[in-house]
Parts: structure tokens; sequence; C-alpha cells
């Protein structure tokens, strides 16, 4: 039976709607006259409010991708019988987080772990518009949300950097928490995972020019950040030499295929 943009009809429709509600929920981030990213509780670890423009901007822009390629037949494989209705449990779940996290309640919720798992585990890109559409946002979108369930922590459990000083288990966690999500994404493949690497890198960054008070984890967030960088520019070496090989993602024989 031929595909037609009508299969799937019902979640096509109910993907736009959400991506509408997650849309606007990140637009009231950034225009919120509370300013979400500005009157949070401020920990060790957390970074310039220009590290959530990713969230805010990038990310929204880049699934406006996603959902107009569900209307094609190589986008409703991956997306409305592979994903299914993952993603739009993925944008409310998001606009739920966006509002308590506003109000002071701190939670995390795994859905767009197990949608990367999915994309990156079991469907391999056919074509750039898969990298492009698919890989790239929930990449970005994975990367940048172990940066949130980091942060979650730290304001859910750690000290009030305005009215508590650095001790020493605060460093040490600090420390890990600088160092173990940049590496578990720079050797996650032989080529790295790219978008997820940029993600933390644009992060770390953003940790590094707003902590100021230690030394100890204002100059720790430099040093990560650097090496961070160098694991981004391995990434896009890898990427660059899968597509001359002339693949993108893994292809090996343990890689099953994707199935409704």
């Amino acid at each position: 039976m031929s595909y037609s943009w009508k299969d799937g009809l019902l979640l096509k429709i109910v993907n736009v709607l959400v991506y509408l509600f997650f849309l606007g929920s990140n637009l009231y981030t950034v225009a919120a006259p509370s300013g979400v990213y500005y009157h949070g509780k401020e920990t060790y670890l957390t970074p310039a409010p220009w590290a959530f423009l990713i969230w805010s901007i990038v990310v929204p822009l880049l699934l406006l991708g996603t959902i107009i390629y569900q209307f094609f037949e190589a986008g409703h494989k991956t997306i409305i019988k592979g994903i299914s209705w993952r993603l739009p449990l993925l944008g409310v779940l998001n606009a739920i987080y966006v509002n308590t996290w506003a109000h002071g309640y701190y939670i995390v919720a795994p859905a767009v772990t197990h949608i990367y798992y999915i994309v990156k585990k079991h469907h391999s890109s056919e074509s750039t518009a898969d990298e492009l559409f698919i890989h790239l946002p929930f990449s970005l979108y994975h990367g940048w949300t172990t940066v949130l369930v980091v942060l979650t922590l730290f304001e859910a459990f750690g000290n009030n950097a305005v009215e508590e000083k650095a001790g020493v288990w605060t460093k040490i966690f600090v420390f890990l928490a600088l160092y173990l999500p940049a590496a578990t994404y720079a050797f996650s493949s032989p080529e790295g995972d790219l978008p997820a690497s940029i993600a933390i890198t644009w992060s770390l960054w953003a940790i590094f020019a707003h902590q100021k008070s230690s030394g100890f984890i204002h100059w720790s967030a430099l040093v990560f950040a650097i090496f961070s960088l160098v694991w981004v520019v391995k990434g896009a070496y890898g990427t660059f030499s899968a597509l001359r090989r002339g693949r993108i993602s893994l292809t090996d024989e343990e890689r099953p295929t994707l199935h409704s």
C-alpha cells in the first residue's frame, strides 16, 4: 500500500498542536516578566542566562523541521511509527517542567532520553533530511536535557551560592558534574555525538562565564569547556569522516531496523 500524508493523521495533528504548546512554553521563559532564568535558585553550577537560549530558541526551531518532516514518507517512518506518541508526551512534559521550575519545584522527566535511545540506537540516518530533522534536534535536545538534569539536582539539593560558600563536597560534585556529561557524549560512538557535545560545550562556557565566586569552580569550568570544545572538534571530524565513507550513524549488524 502506497504512503499517503494522511496516514497517522491524528497523531500528526496532535504533534502540531503540542509543538505550538511547546513553543509557547519556551517563549514564555524568554518573555516572562518574572524572568524564569534570572530569578531561580543560585547554585555553584548555575550558568549564565544566555545558556538557556539553546532550549528556548534553537531546539524549538529544529523541532519545527521535525513537525514538517513527519508529513513526508521518510519522516513518517521514524516519527510516526517509531517515536509515535512519545513526541507529544515530550512536549507536554517540557511545558510542565518549565512551569514547575518557574515556581521553584524541581522534577526530571525521562521521555527525551527514551526518544533519544529509539532514534540513536534503532534508526540509522538514511539521508541528510533524516540527520537534520530527526537526529540533530533530538541529539541536541538530549544533550541539553542532560544539563538540565544536573542543574535540577543542584537546585533541589545543592547549596545556595548566595548564602553559603562552596565547601569541599560541593566542589567535588561540581567537578564531576562538569566532567561526566561531556566525556559521555564525546565517546558515545566512534564519531561521538556532535549535536549533544555542542550543547554540553555551550553550557560549560556559560557556567565559566557566570561562576566567579569560587576560583576553583570558575577555572575548572574553563578547563572542561576547552576540553569539551576539543571533543566537539573530534565529533565534527568523526562525522565528516563518516559522511565521506557514506554513512552518518552506526550501521553494524547489531543495530536492528526500526519497527513500529
